[in-house]
């Protein structure tokens, strides 16, 4: 019986490739180097390098794991054609299914693997052109990101609120804590587009509404950040959303202006002055900090690829919801009938996909899904 490799160049349903016999050289070189007097004399490197051979320990143990499982599979396939016993059978694709979802979900942590994707994000969304749609579009918008990262066991805290004229919201941001919340939730920055018949016309007539989605990586204070205390104008407001009886009774909202850049930031959802101006300057160095990452490269990099007007035609994905139902993301033009689901949160295959035109790898047959629920 001819076993399955235990050590090789693998090809996943992703199209990727793991090398796994250079990630186990990697490993002993970087442990033997470890050991080494002296190495962590320079701490930042050496945590650097450490973390560098935990990366490639966990390719080598997940690849390790899922090919045993492939070795049980086999066992259990031949068994089932000695003994015509089909309960073999289906144990045996169990754990062929079980193999292919771990390496699937080693290779979508190999797409994000970018300095900020295993952090934590934050998220701003804003209605465009449309009018009162637009505002209850964003709202929608909102609740779907906020499902998204319940699904995922993500922790979310809206830091900023401000809700529309009429119905809707005017704005809203929100913190999001998890691992590669970032990675993933950047692929939903950009333009989005609903067309649906308007709740707010008496004619009952098509509309077209626009919000967009902004995702900045959360920085820590290792990464500088260079700004002026004089280059900041703090307006002190009272908050206008939920918040109970302090809310509205005094001025302990938030808003920061940063001149040179004109980026304004706002932070209401704390009870403390001092807590909103804390939460307004960490949303202020994460957009400098994107901003600074523009002007470093000669075009714009992932995080910012989709800003452009929020209006037609610059719309990274539209949701259908008359005269047919369809959300089609305009990047991979990966598309689904099943609105209702993704308006719940249901975002995963659109996630993959555009995590795999942004990687340049093939179509995937496998999804992530539910990673981080503890």
């Amino acid at each position: 019986m001819q076993s399955w490799p235990t050590s090789n160049r693998v090809t996943t349903s992703y199209g990727g490739i793991f090398d796994v016999d250079h990630a186990r050289e990697e490993v002993e070189r970087l442990t033997a180097e470890s050991h080494e007097p002296g190495f962590w004399d320079d701490a930042e490197r050496a945590q650097g390098l450490m973390k560098e051979k935990g990366a490639f320990q966990t390719i080598v143990e997940t690849m390790d794991a899922e090919f045993r499982r492939l070795d049980d599979a086999e066992v259990l396939i031949q068994m089932a054609k000695e003994e015509g016993e089909e309960g073999l059978l289906a144990e045996a694709l169990e754990e062929l299914e079980t193999a292919e979802k771990g390496i699937g979900r080693l290779e979508m942590r190999r797409m994000l693997s970018g300095p900020n994707d295993r952090g934590n994000a934050i998220v701003s969304i804003n209605p465009g052109a449309g009018g009162t749609e637009s505002h209850d579009w964003a709202s929608m918008i909102l609740r779907m990101l906020l499902r998204y990262c319940e699904r995922k066991g993500f922790k979310t805290d809206v830091v900023d609120y401000q809700p529309g004229d009429e119905a809707g919201i005017n704005s809203a941001t929100i913190e999001v804590s998890g691992e590669y919340a970032f990675g993933l939730l950047k692929a939903e920055s950009g333009v989005h587009r609903l067309v649906r018949i308007s709740p707010f016309d008496a004619n009952a007539r098509r509309h077209t509404s626009f919000a967009s989605v902004f995702v900045y990586p959360e920085i820590d204070d290792s990464v500088h950040v260079d700004i002026n205390e004089s280059d900041i104008r703090v307006d002190v407001y009272r908050s206008s959303g939920a918040g109970g009886q302090h809310v509205n009774k005094t001025s302990s909202a938030i808003r920061m202006t940063h001149i040179p850049t004109g980026i304004v930031v706002c932070c209401q959802n704390e009870r403390s002055q001092h807590s909103n101006r804390d939460m307004a300057m960490k949303i202020l160095r994460a957009r400098l900090y994107d901003r600074q990452l523009r002007e470093q490269e000669a075009k714009l990099d992932a995080i910012n690829a989709t800003k452009r007007a929020i209006d037609f035609g610059s719309q990274i994905r539209s949701y259908v919801l008359h005269p047919y139902q369809m959300v089609k993301d305009h990047r991979t033009n990966y598309e689904t009938s099943n609105t209702s689901g993704v308006l719940d949160g249901d975002l995963d295959d659109f996630i993959t996909k555009y995590l795999l035109f942004s990687n340049g790898a093939g179509d995937p047959t496998l999804l992530v899904s539910g990673d981080n629920k503890k």
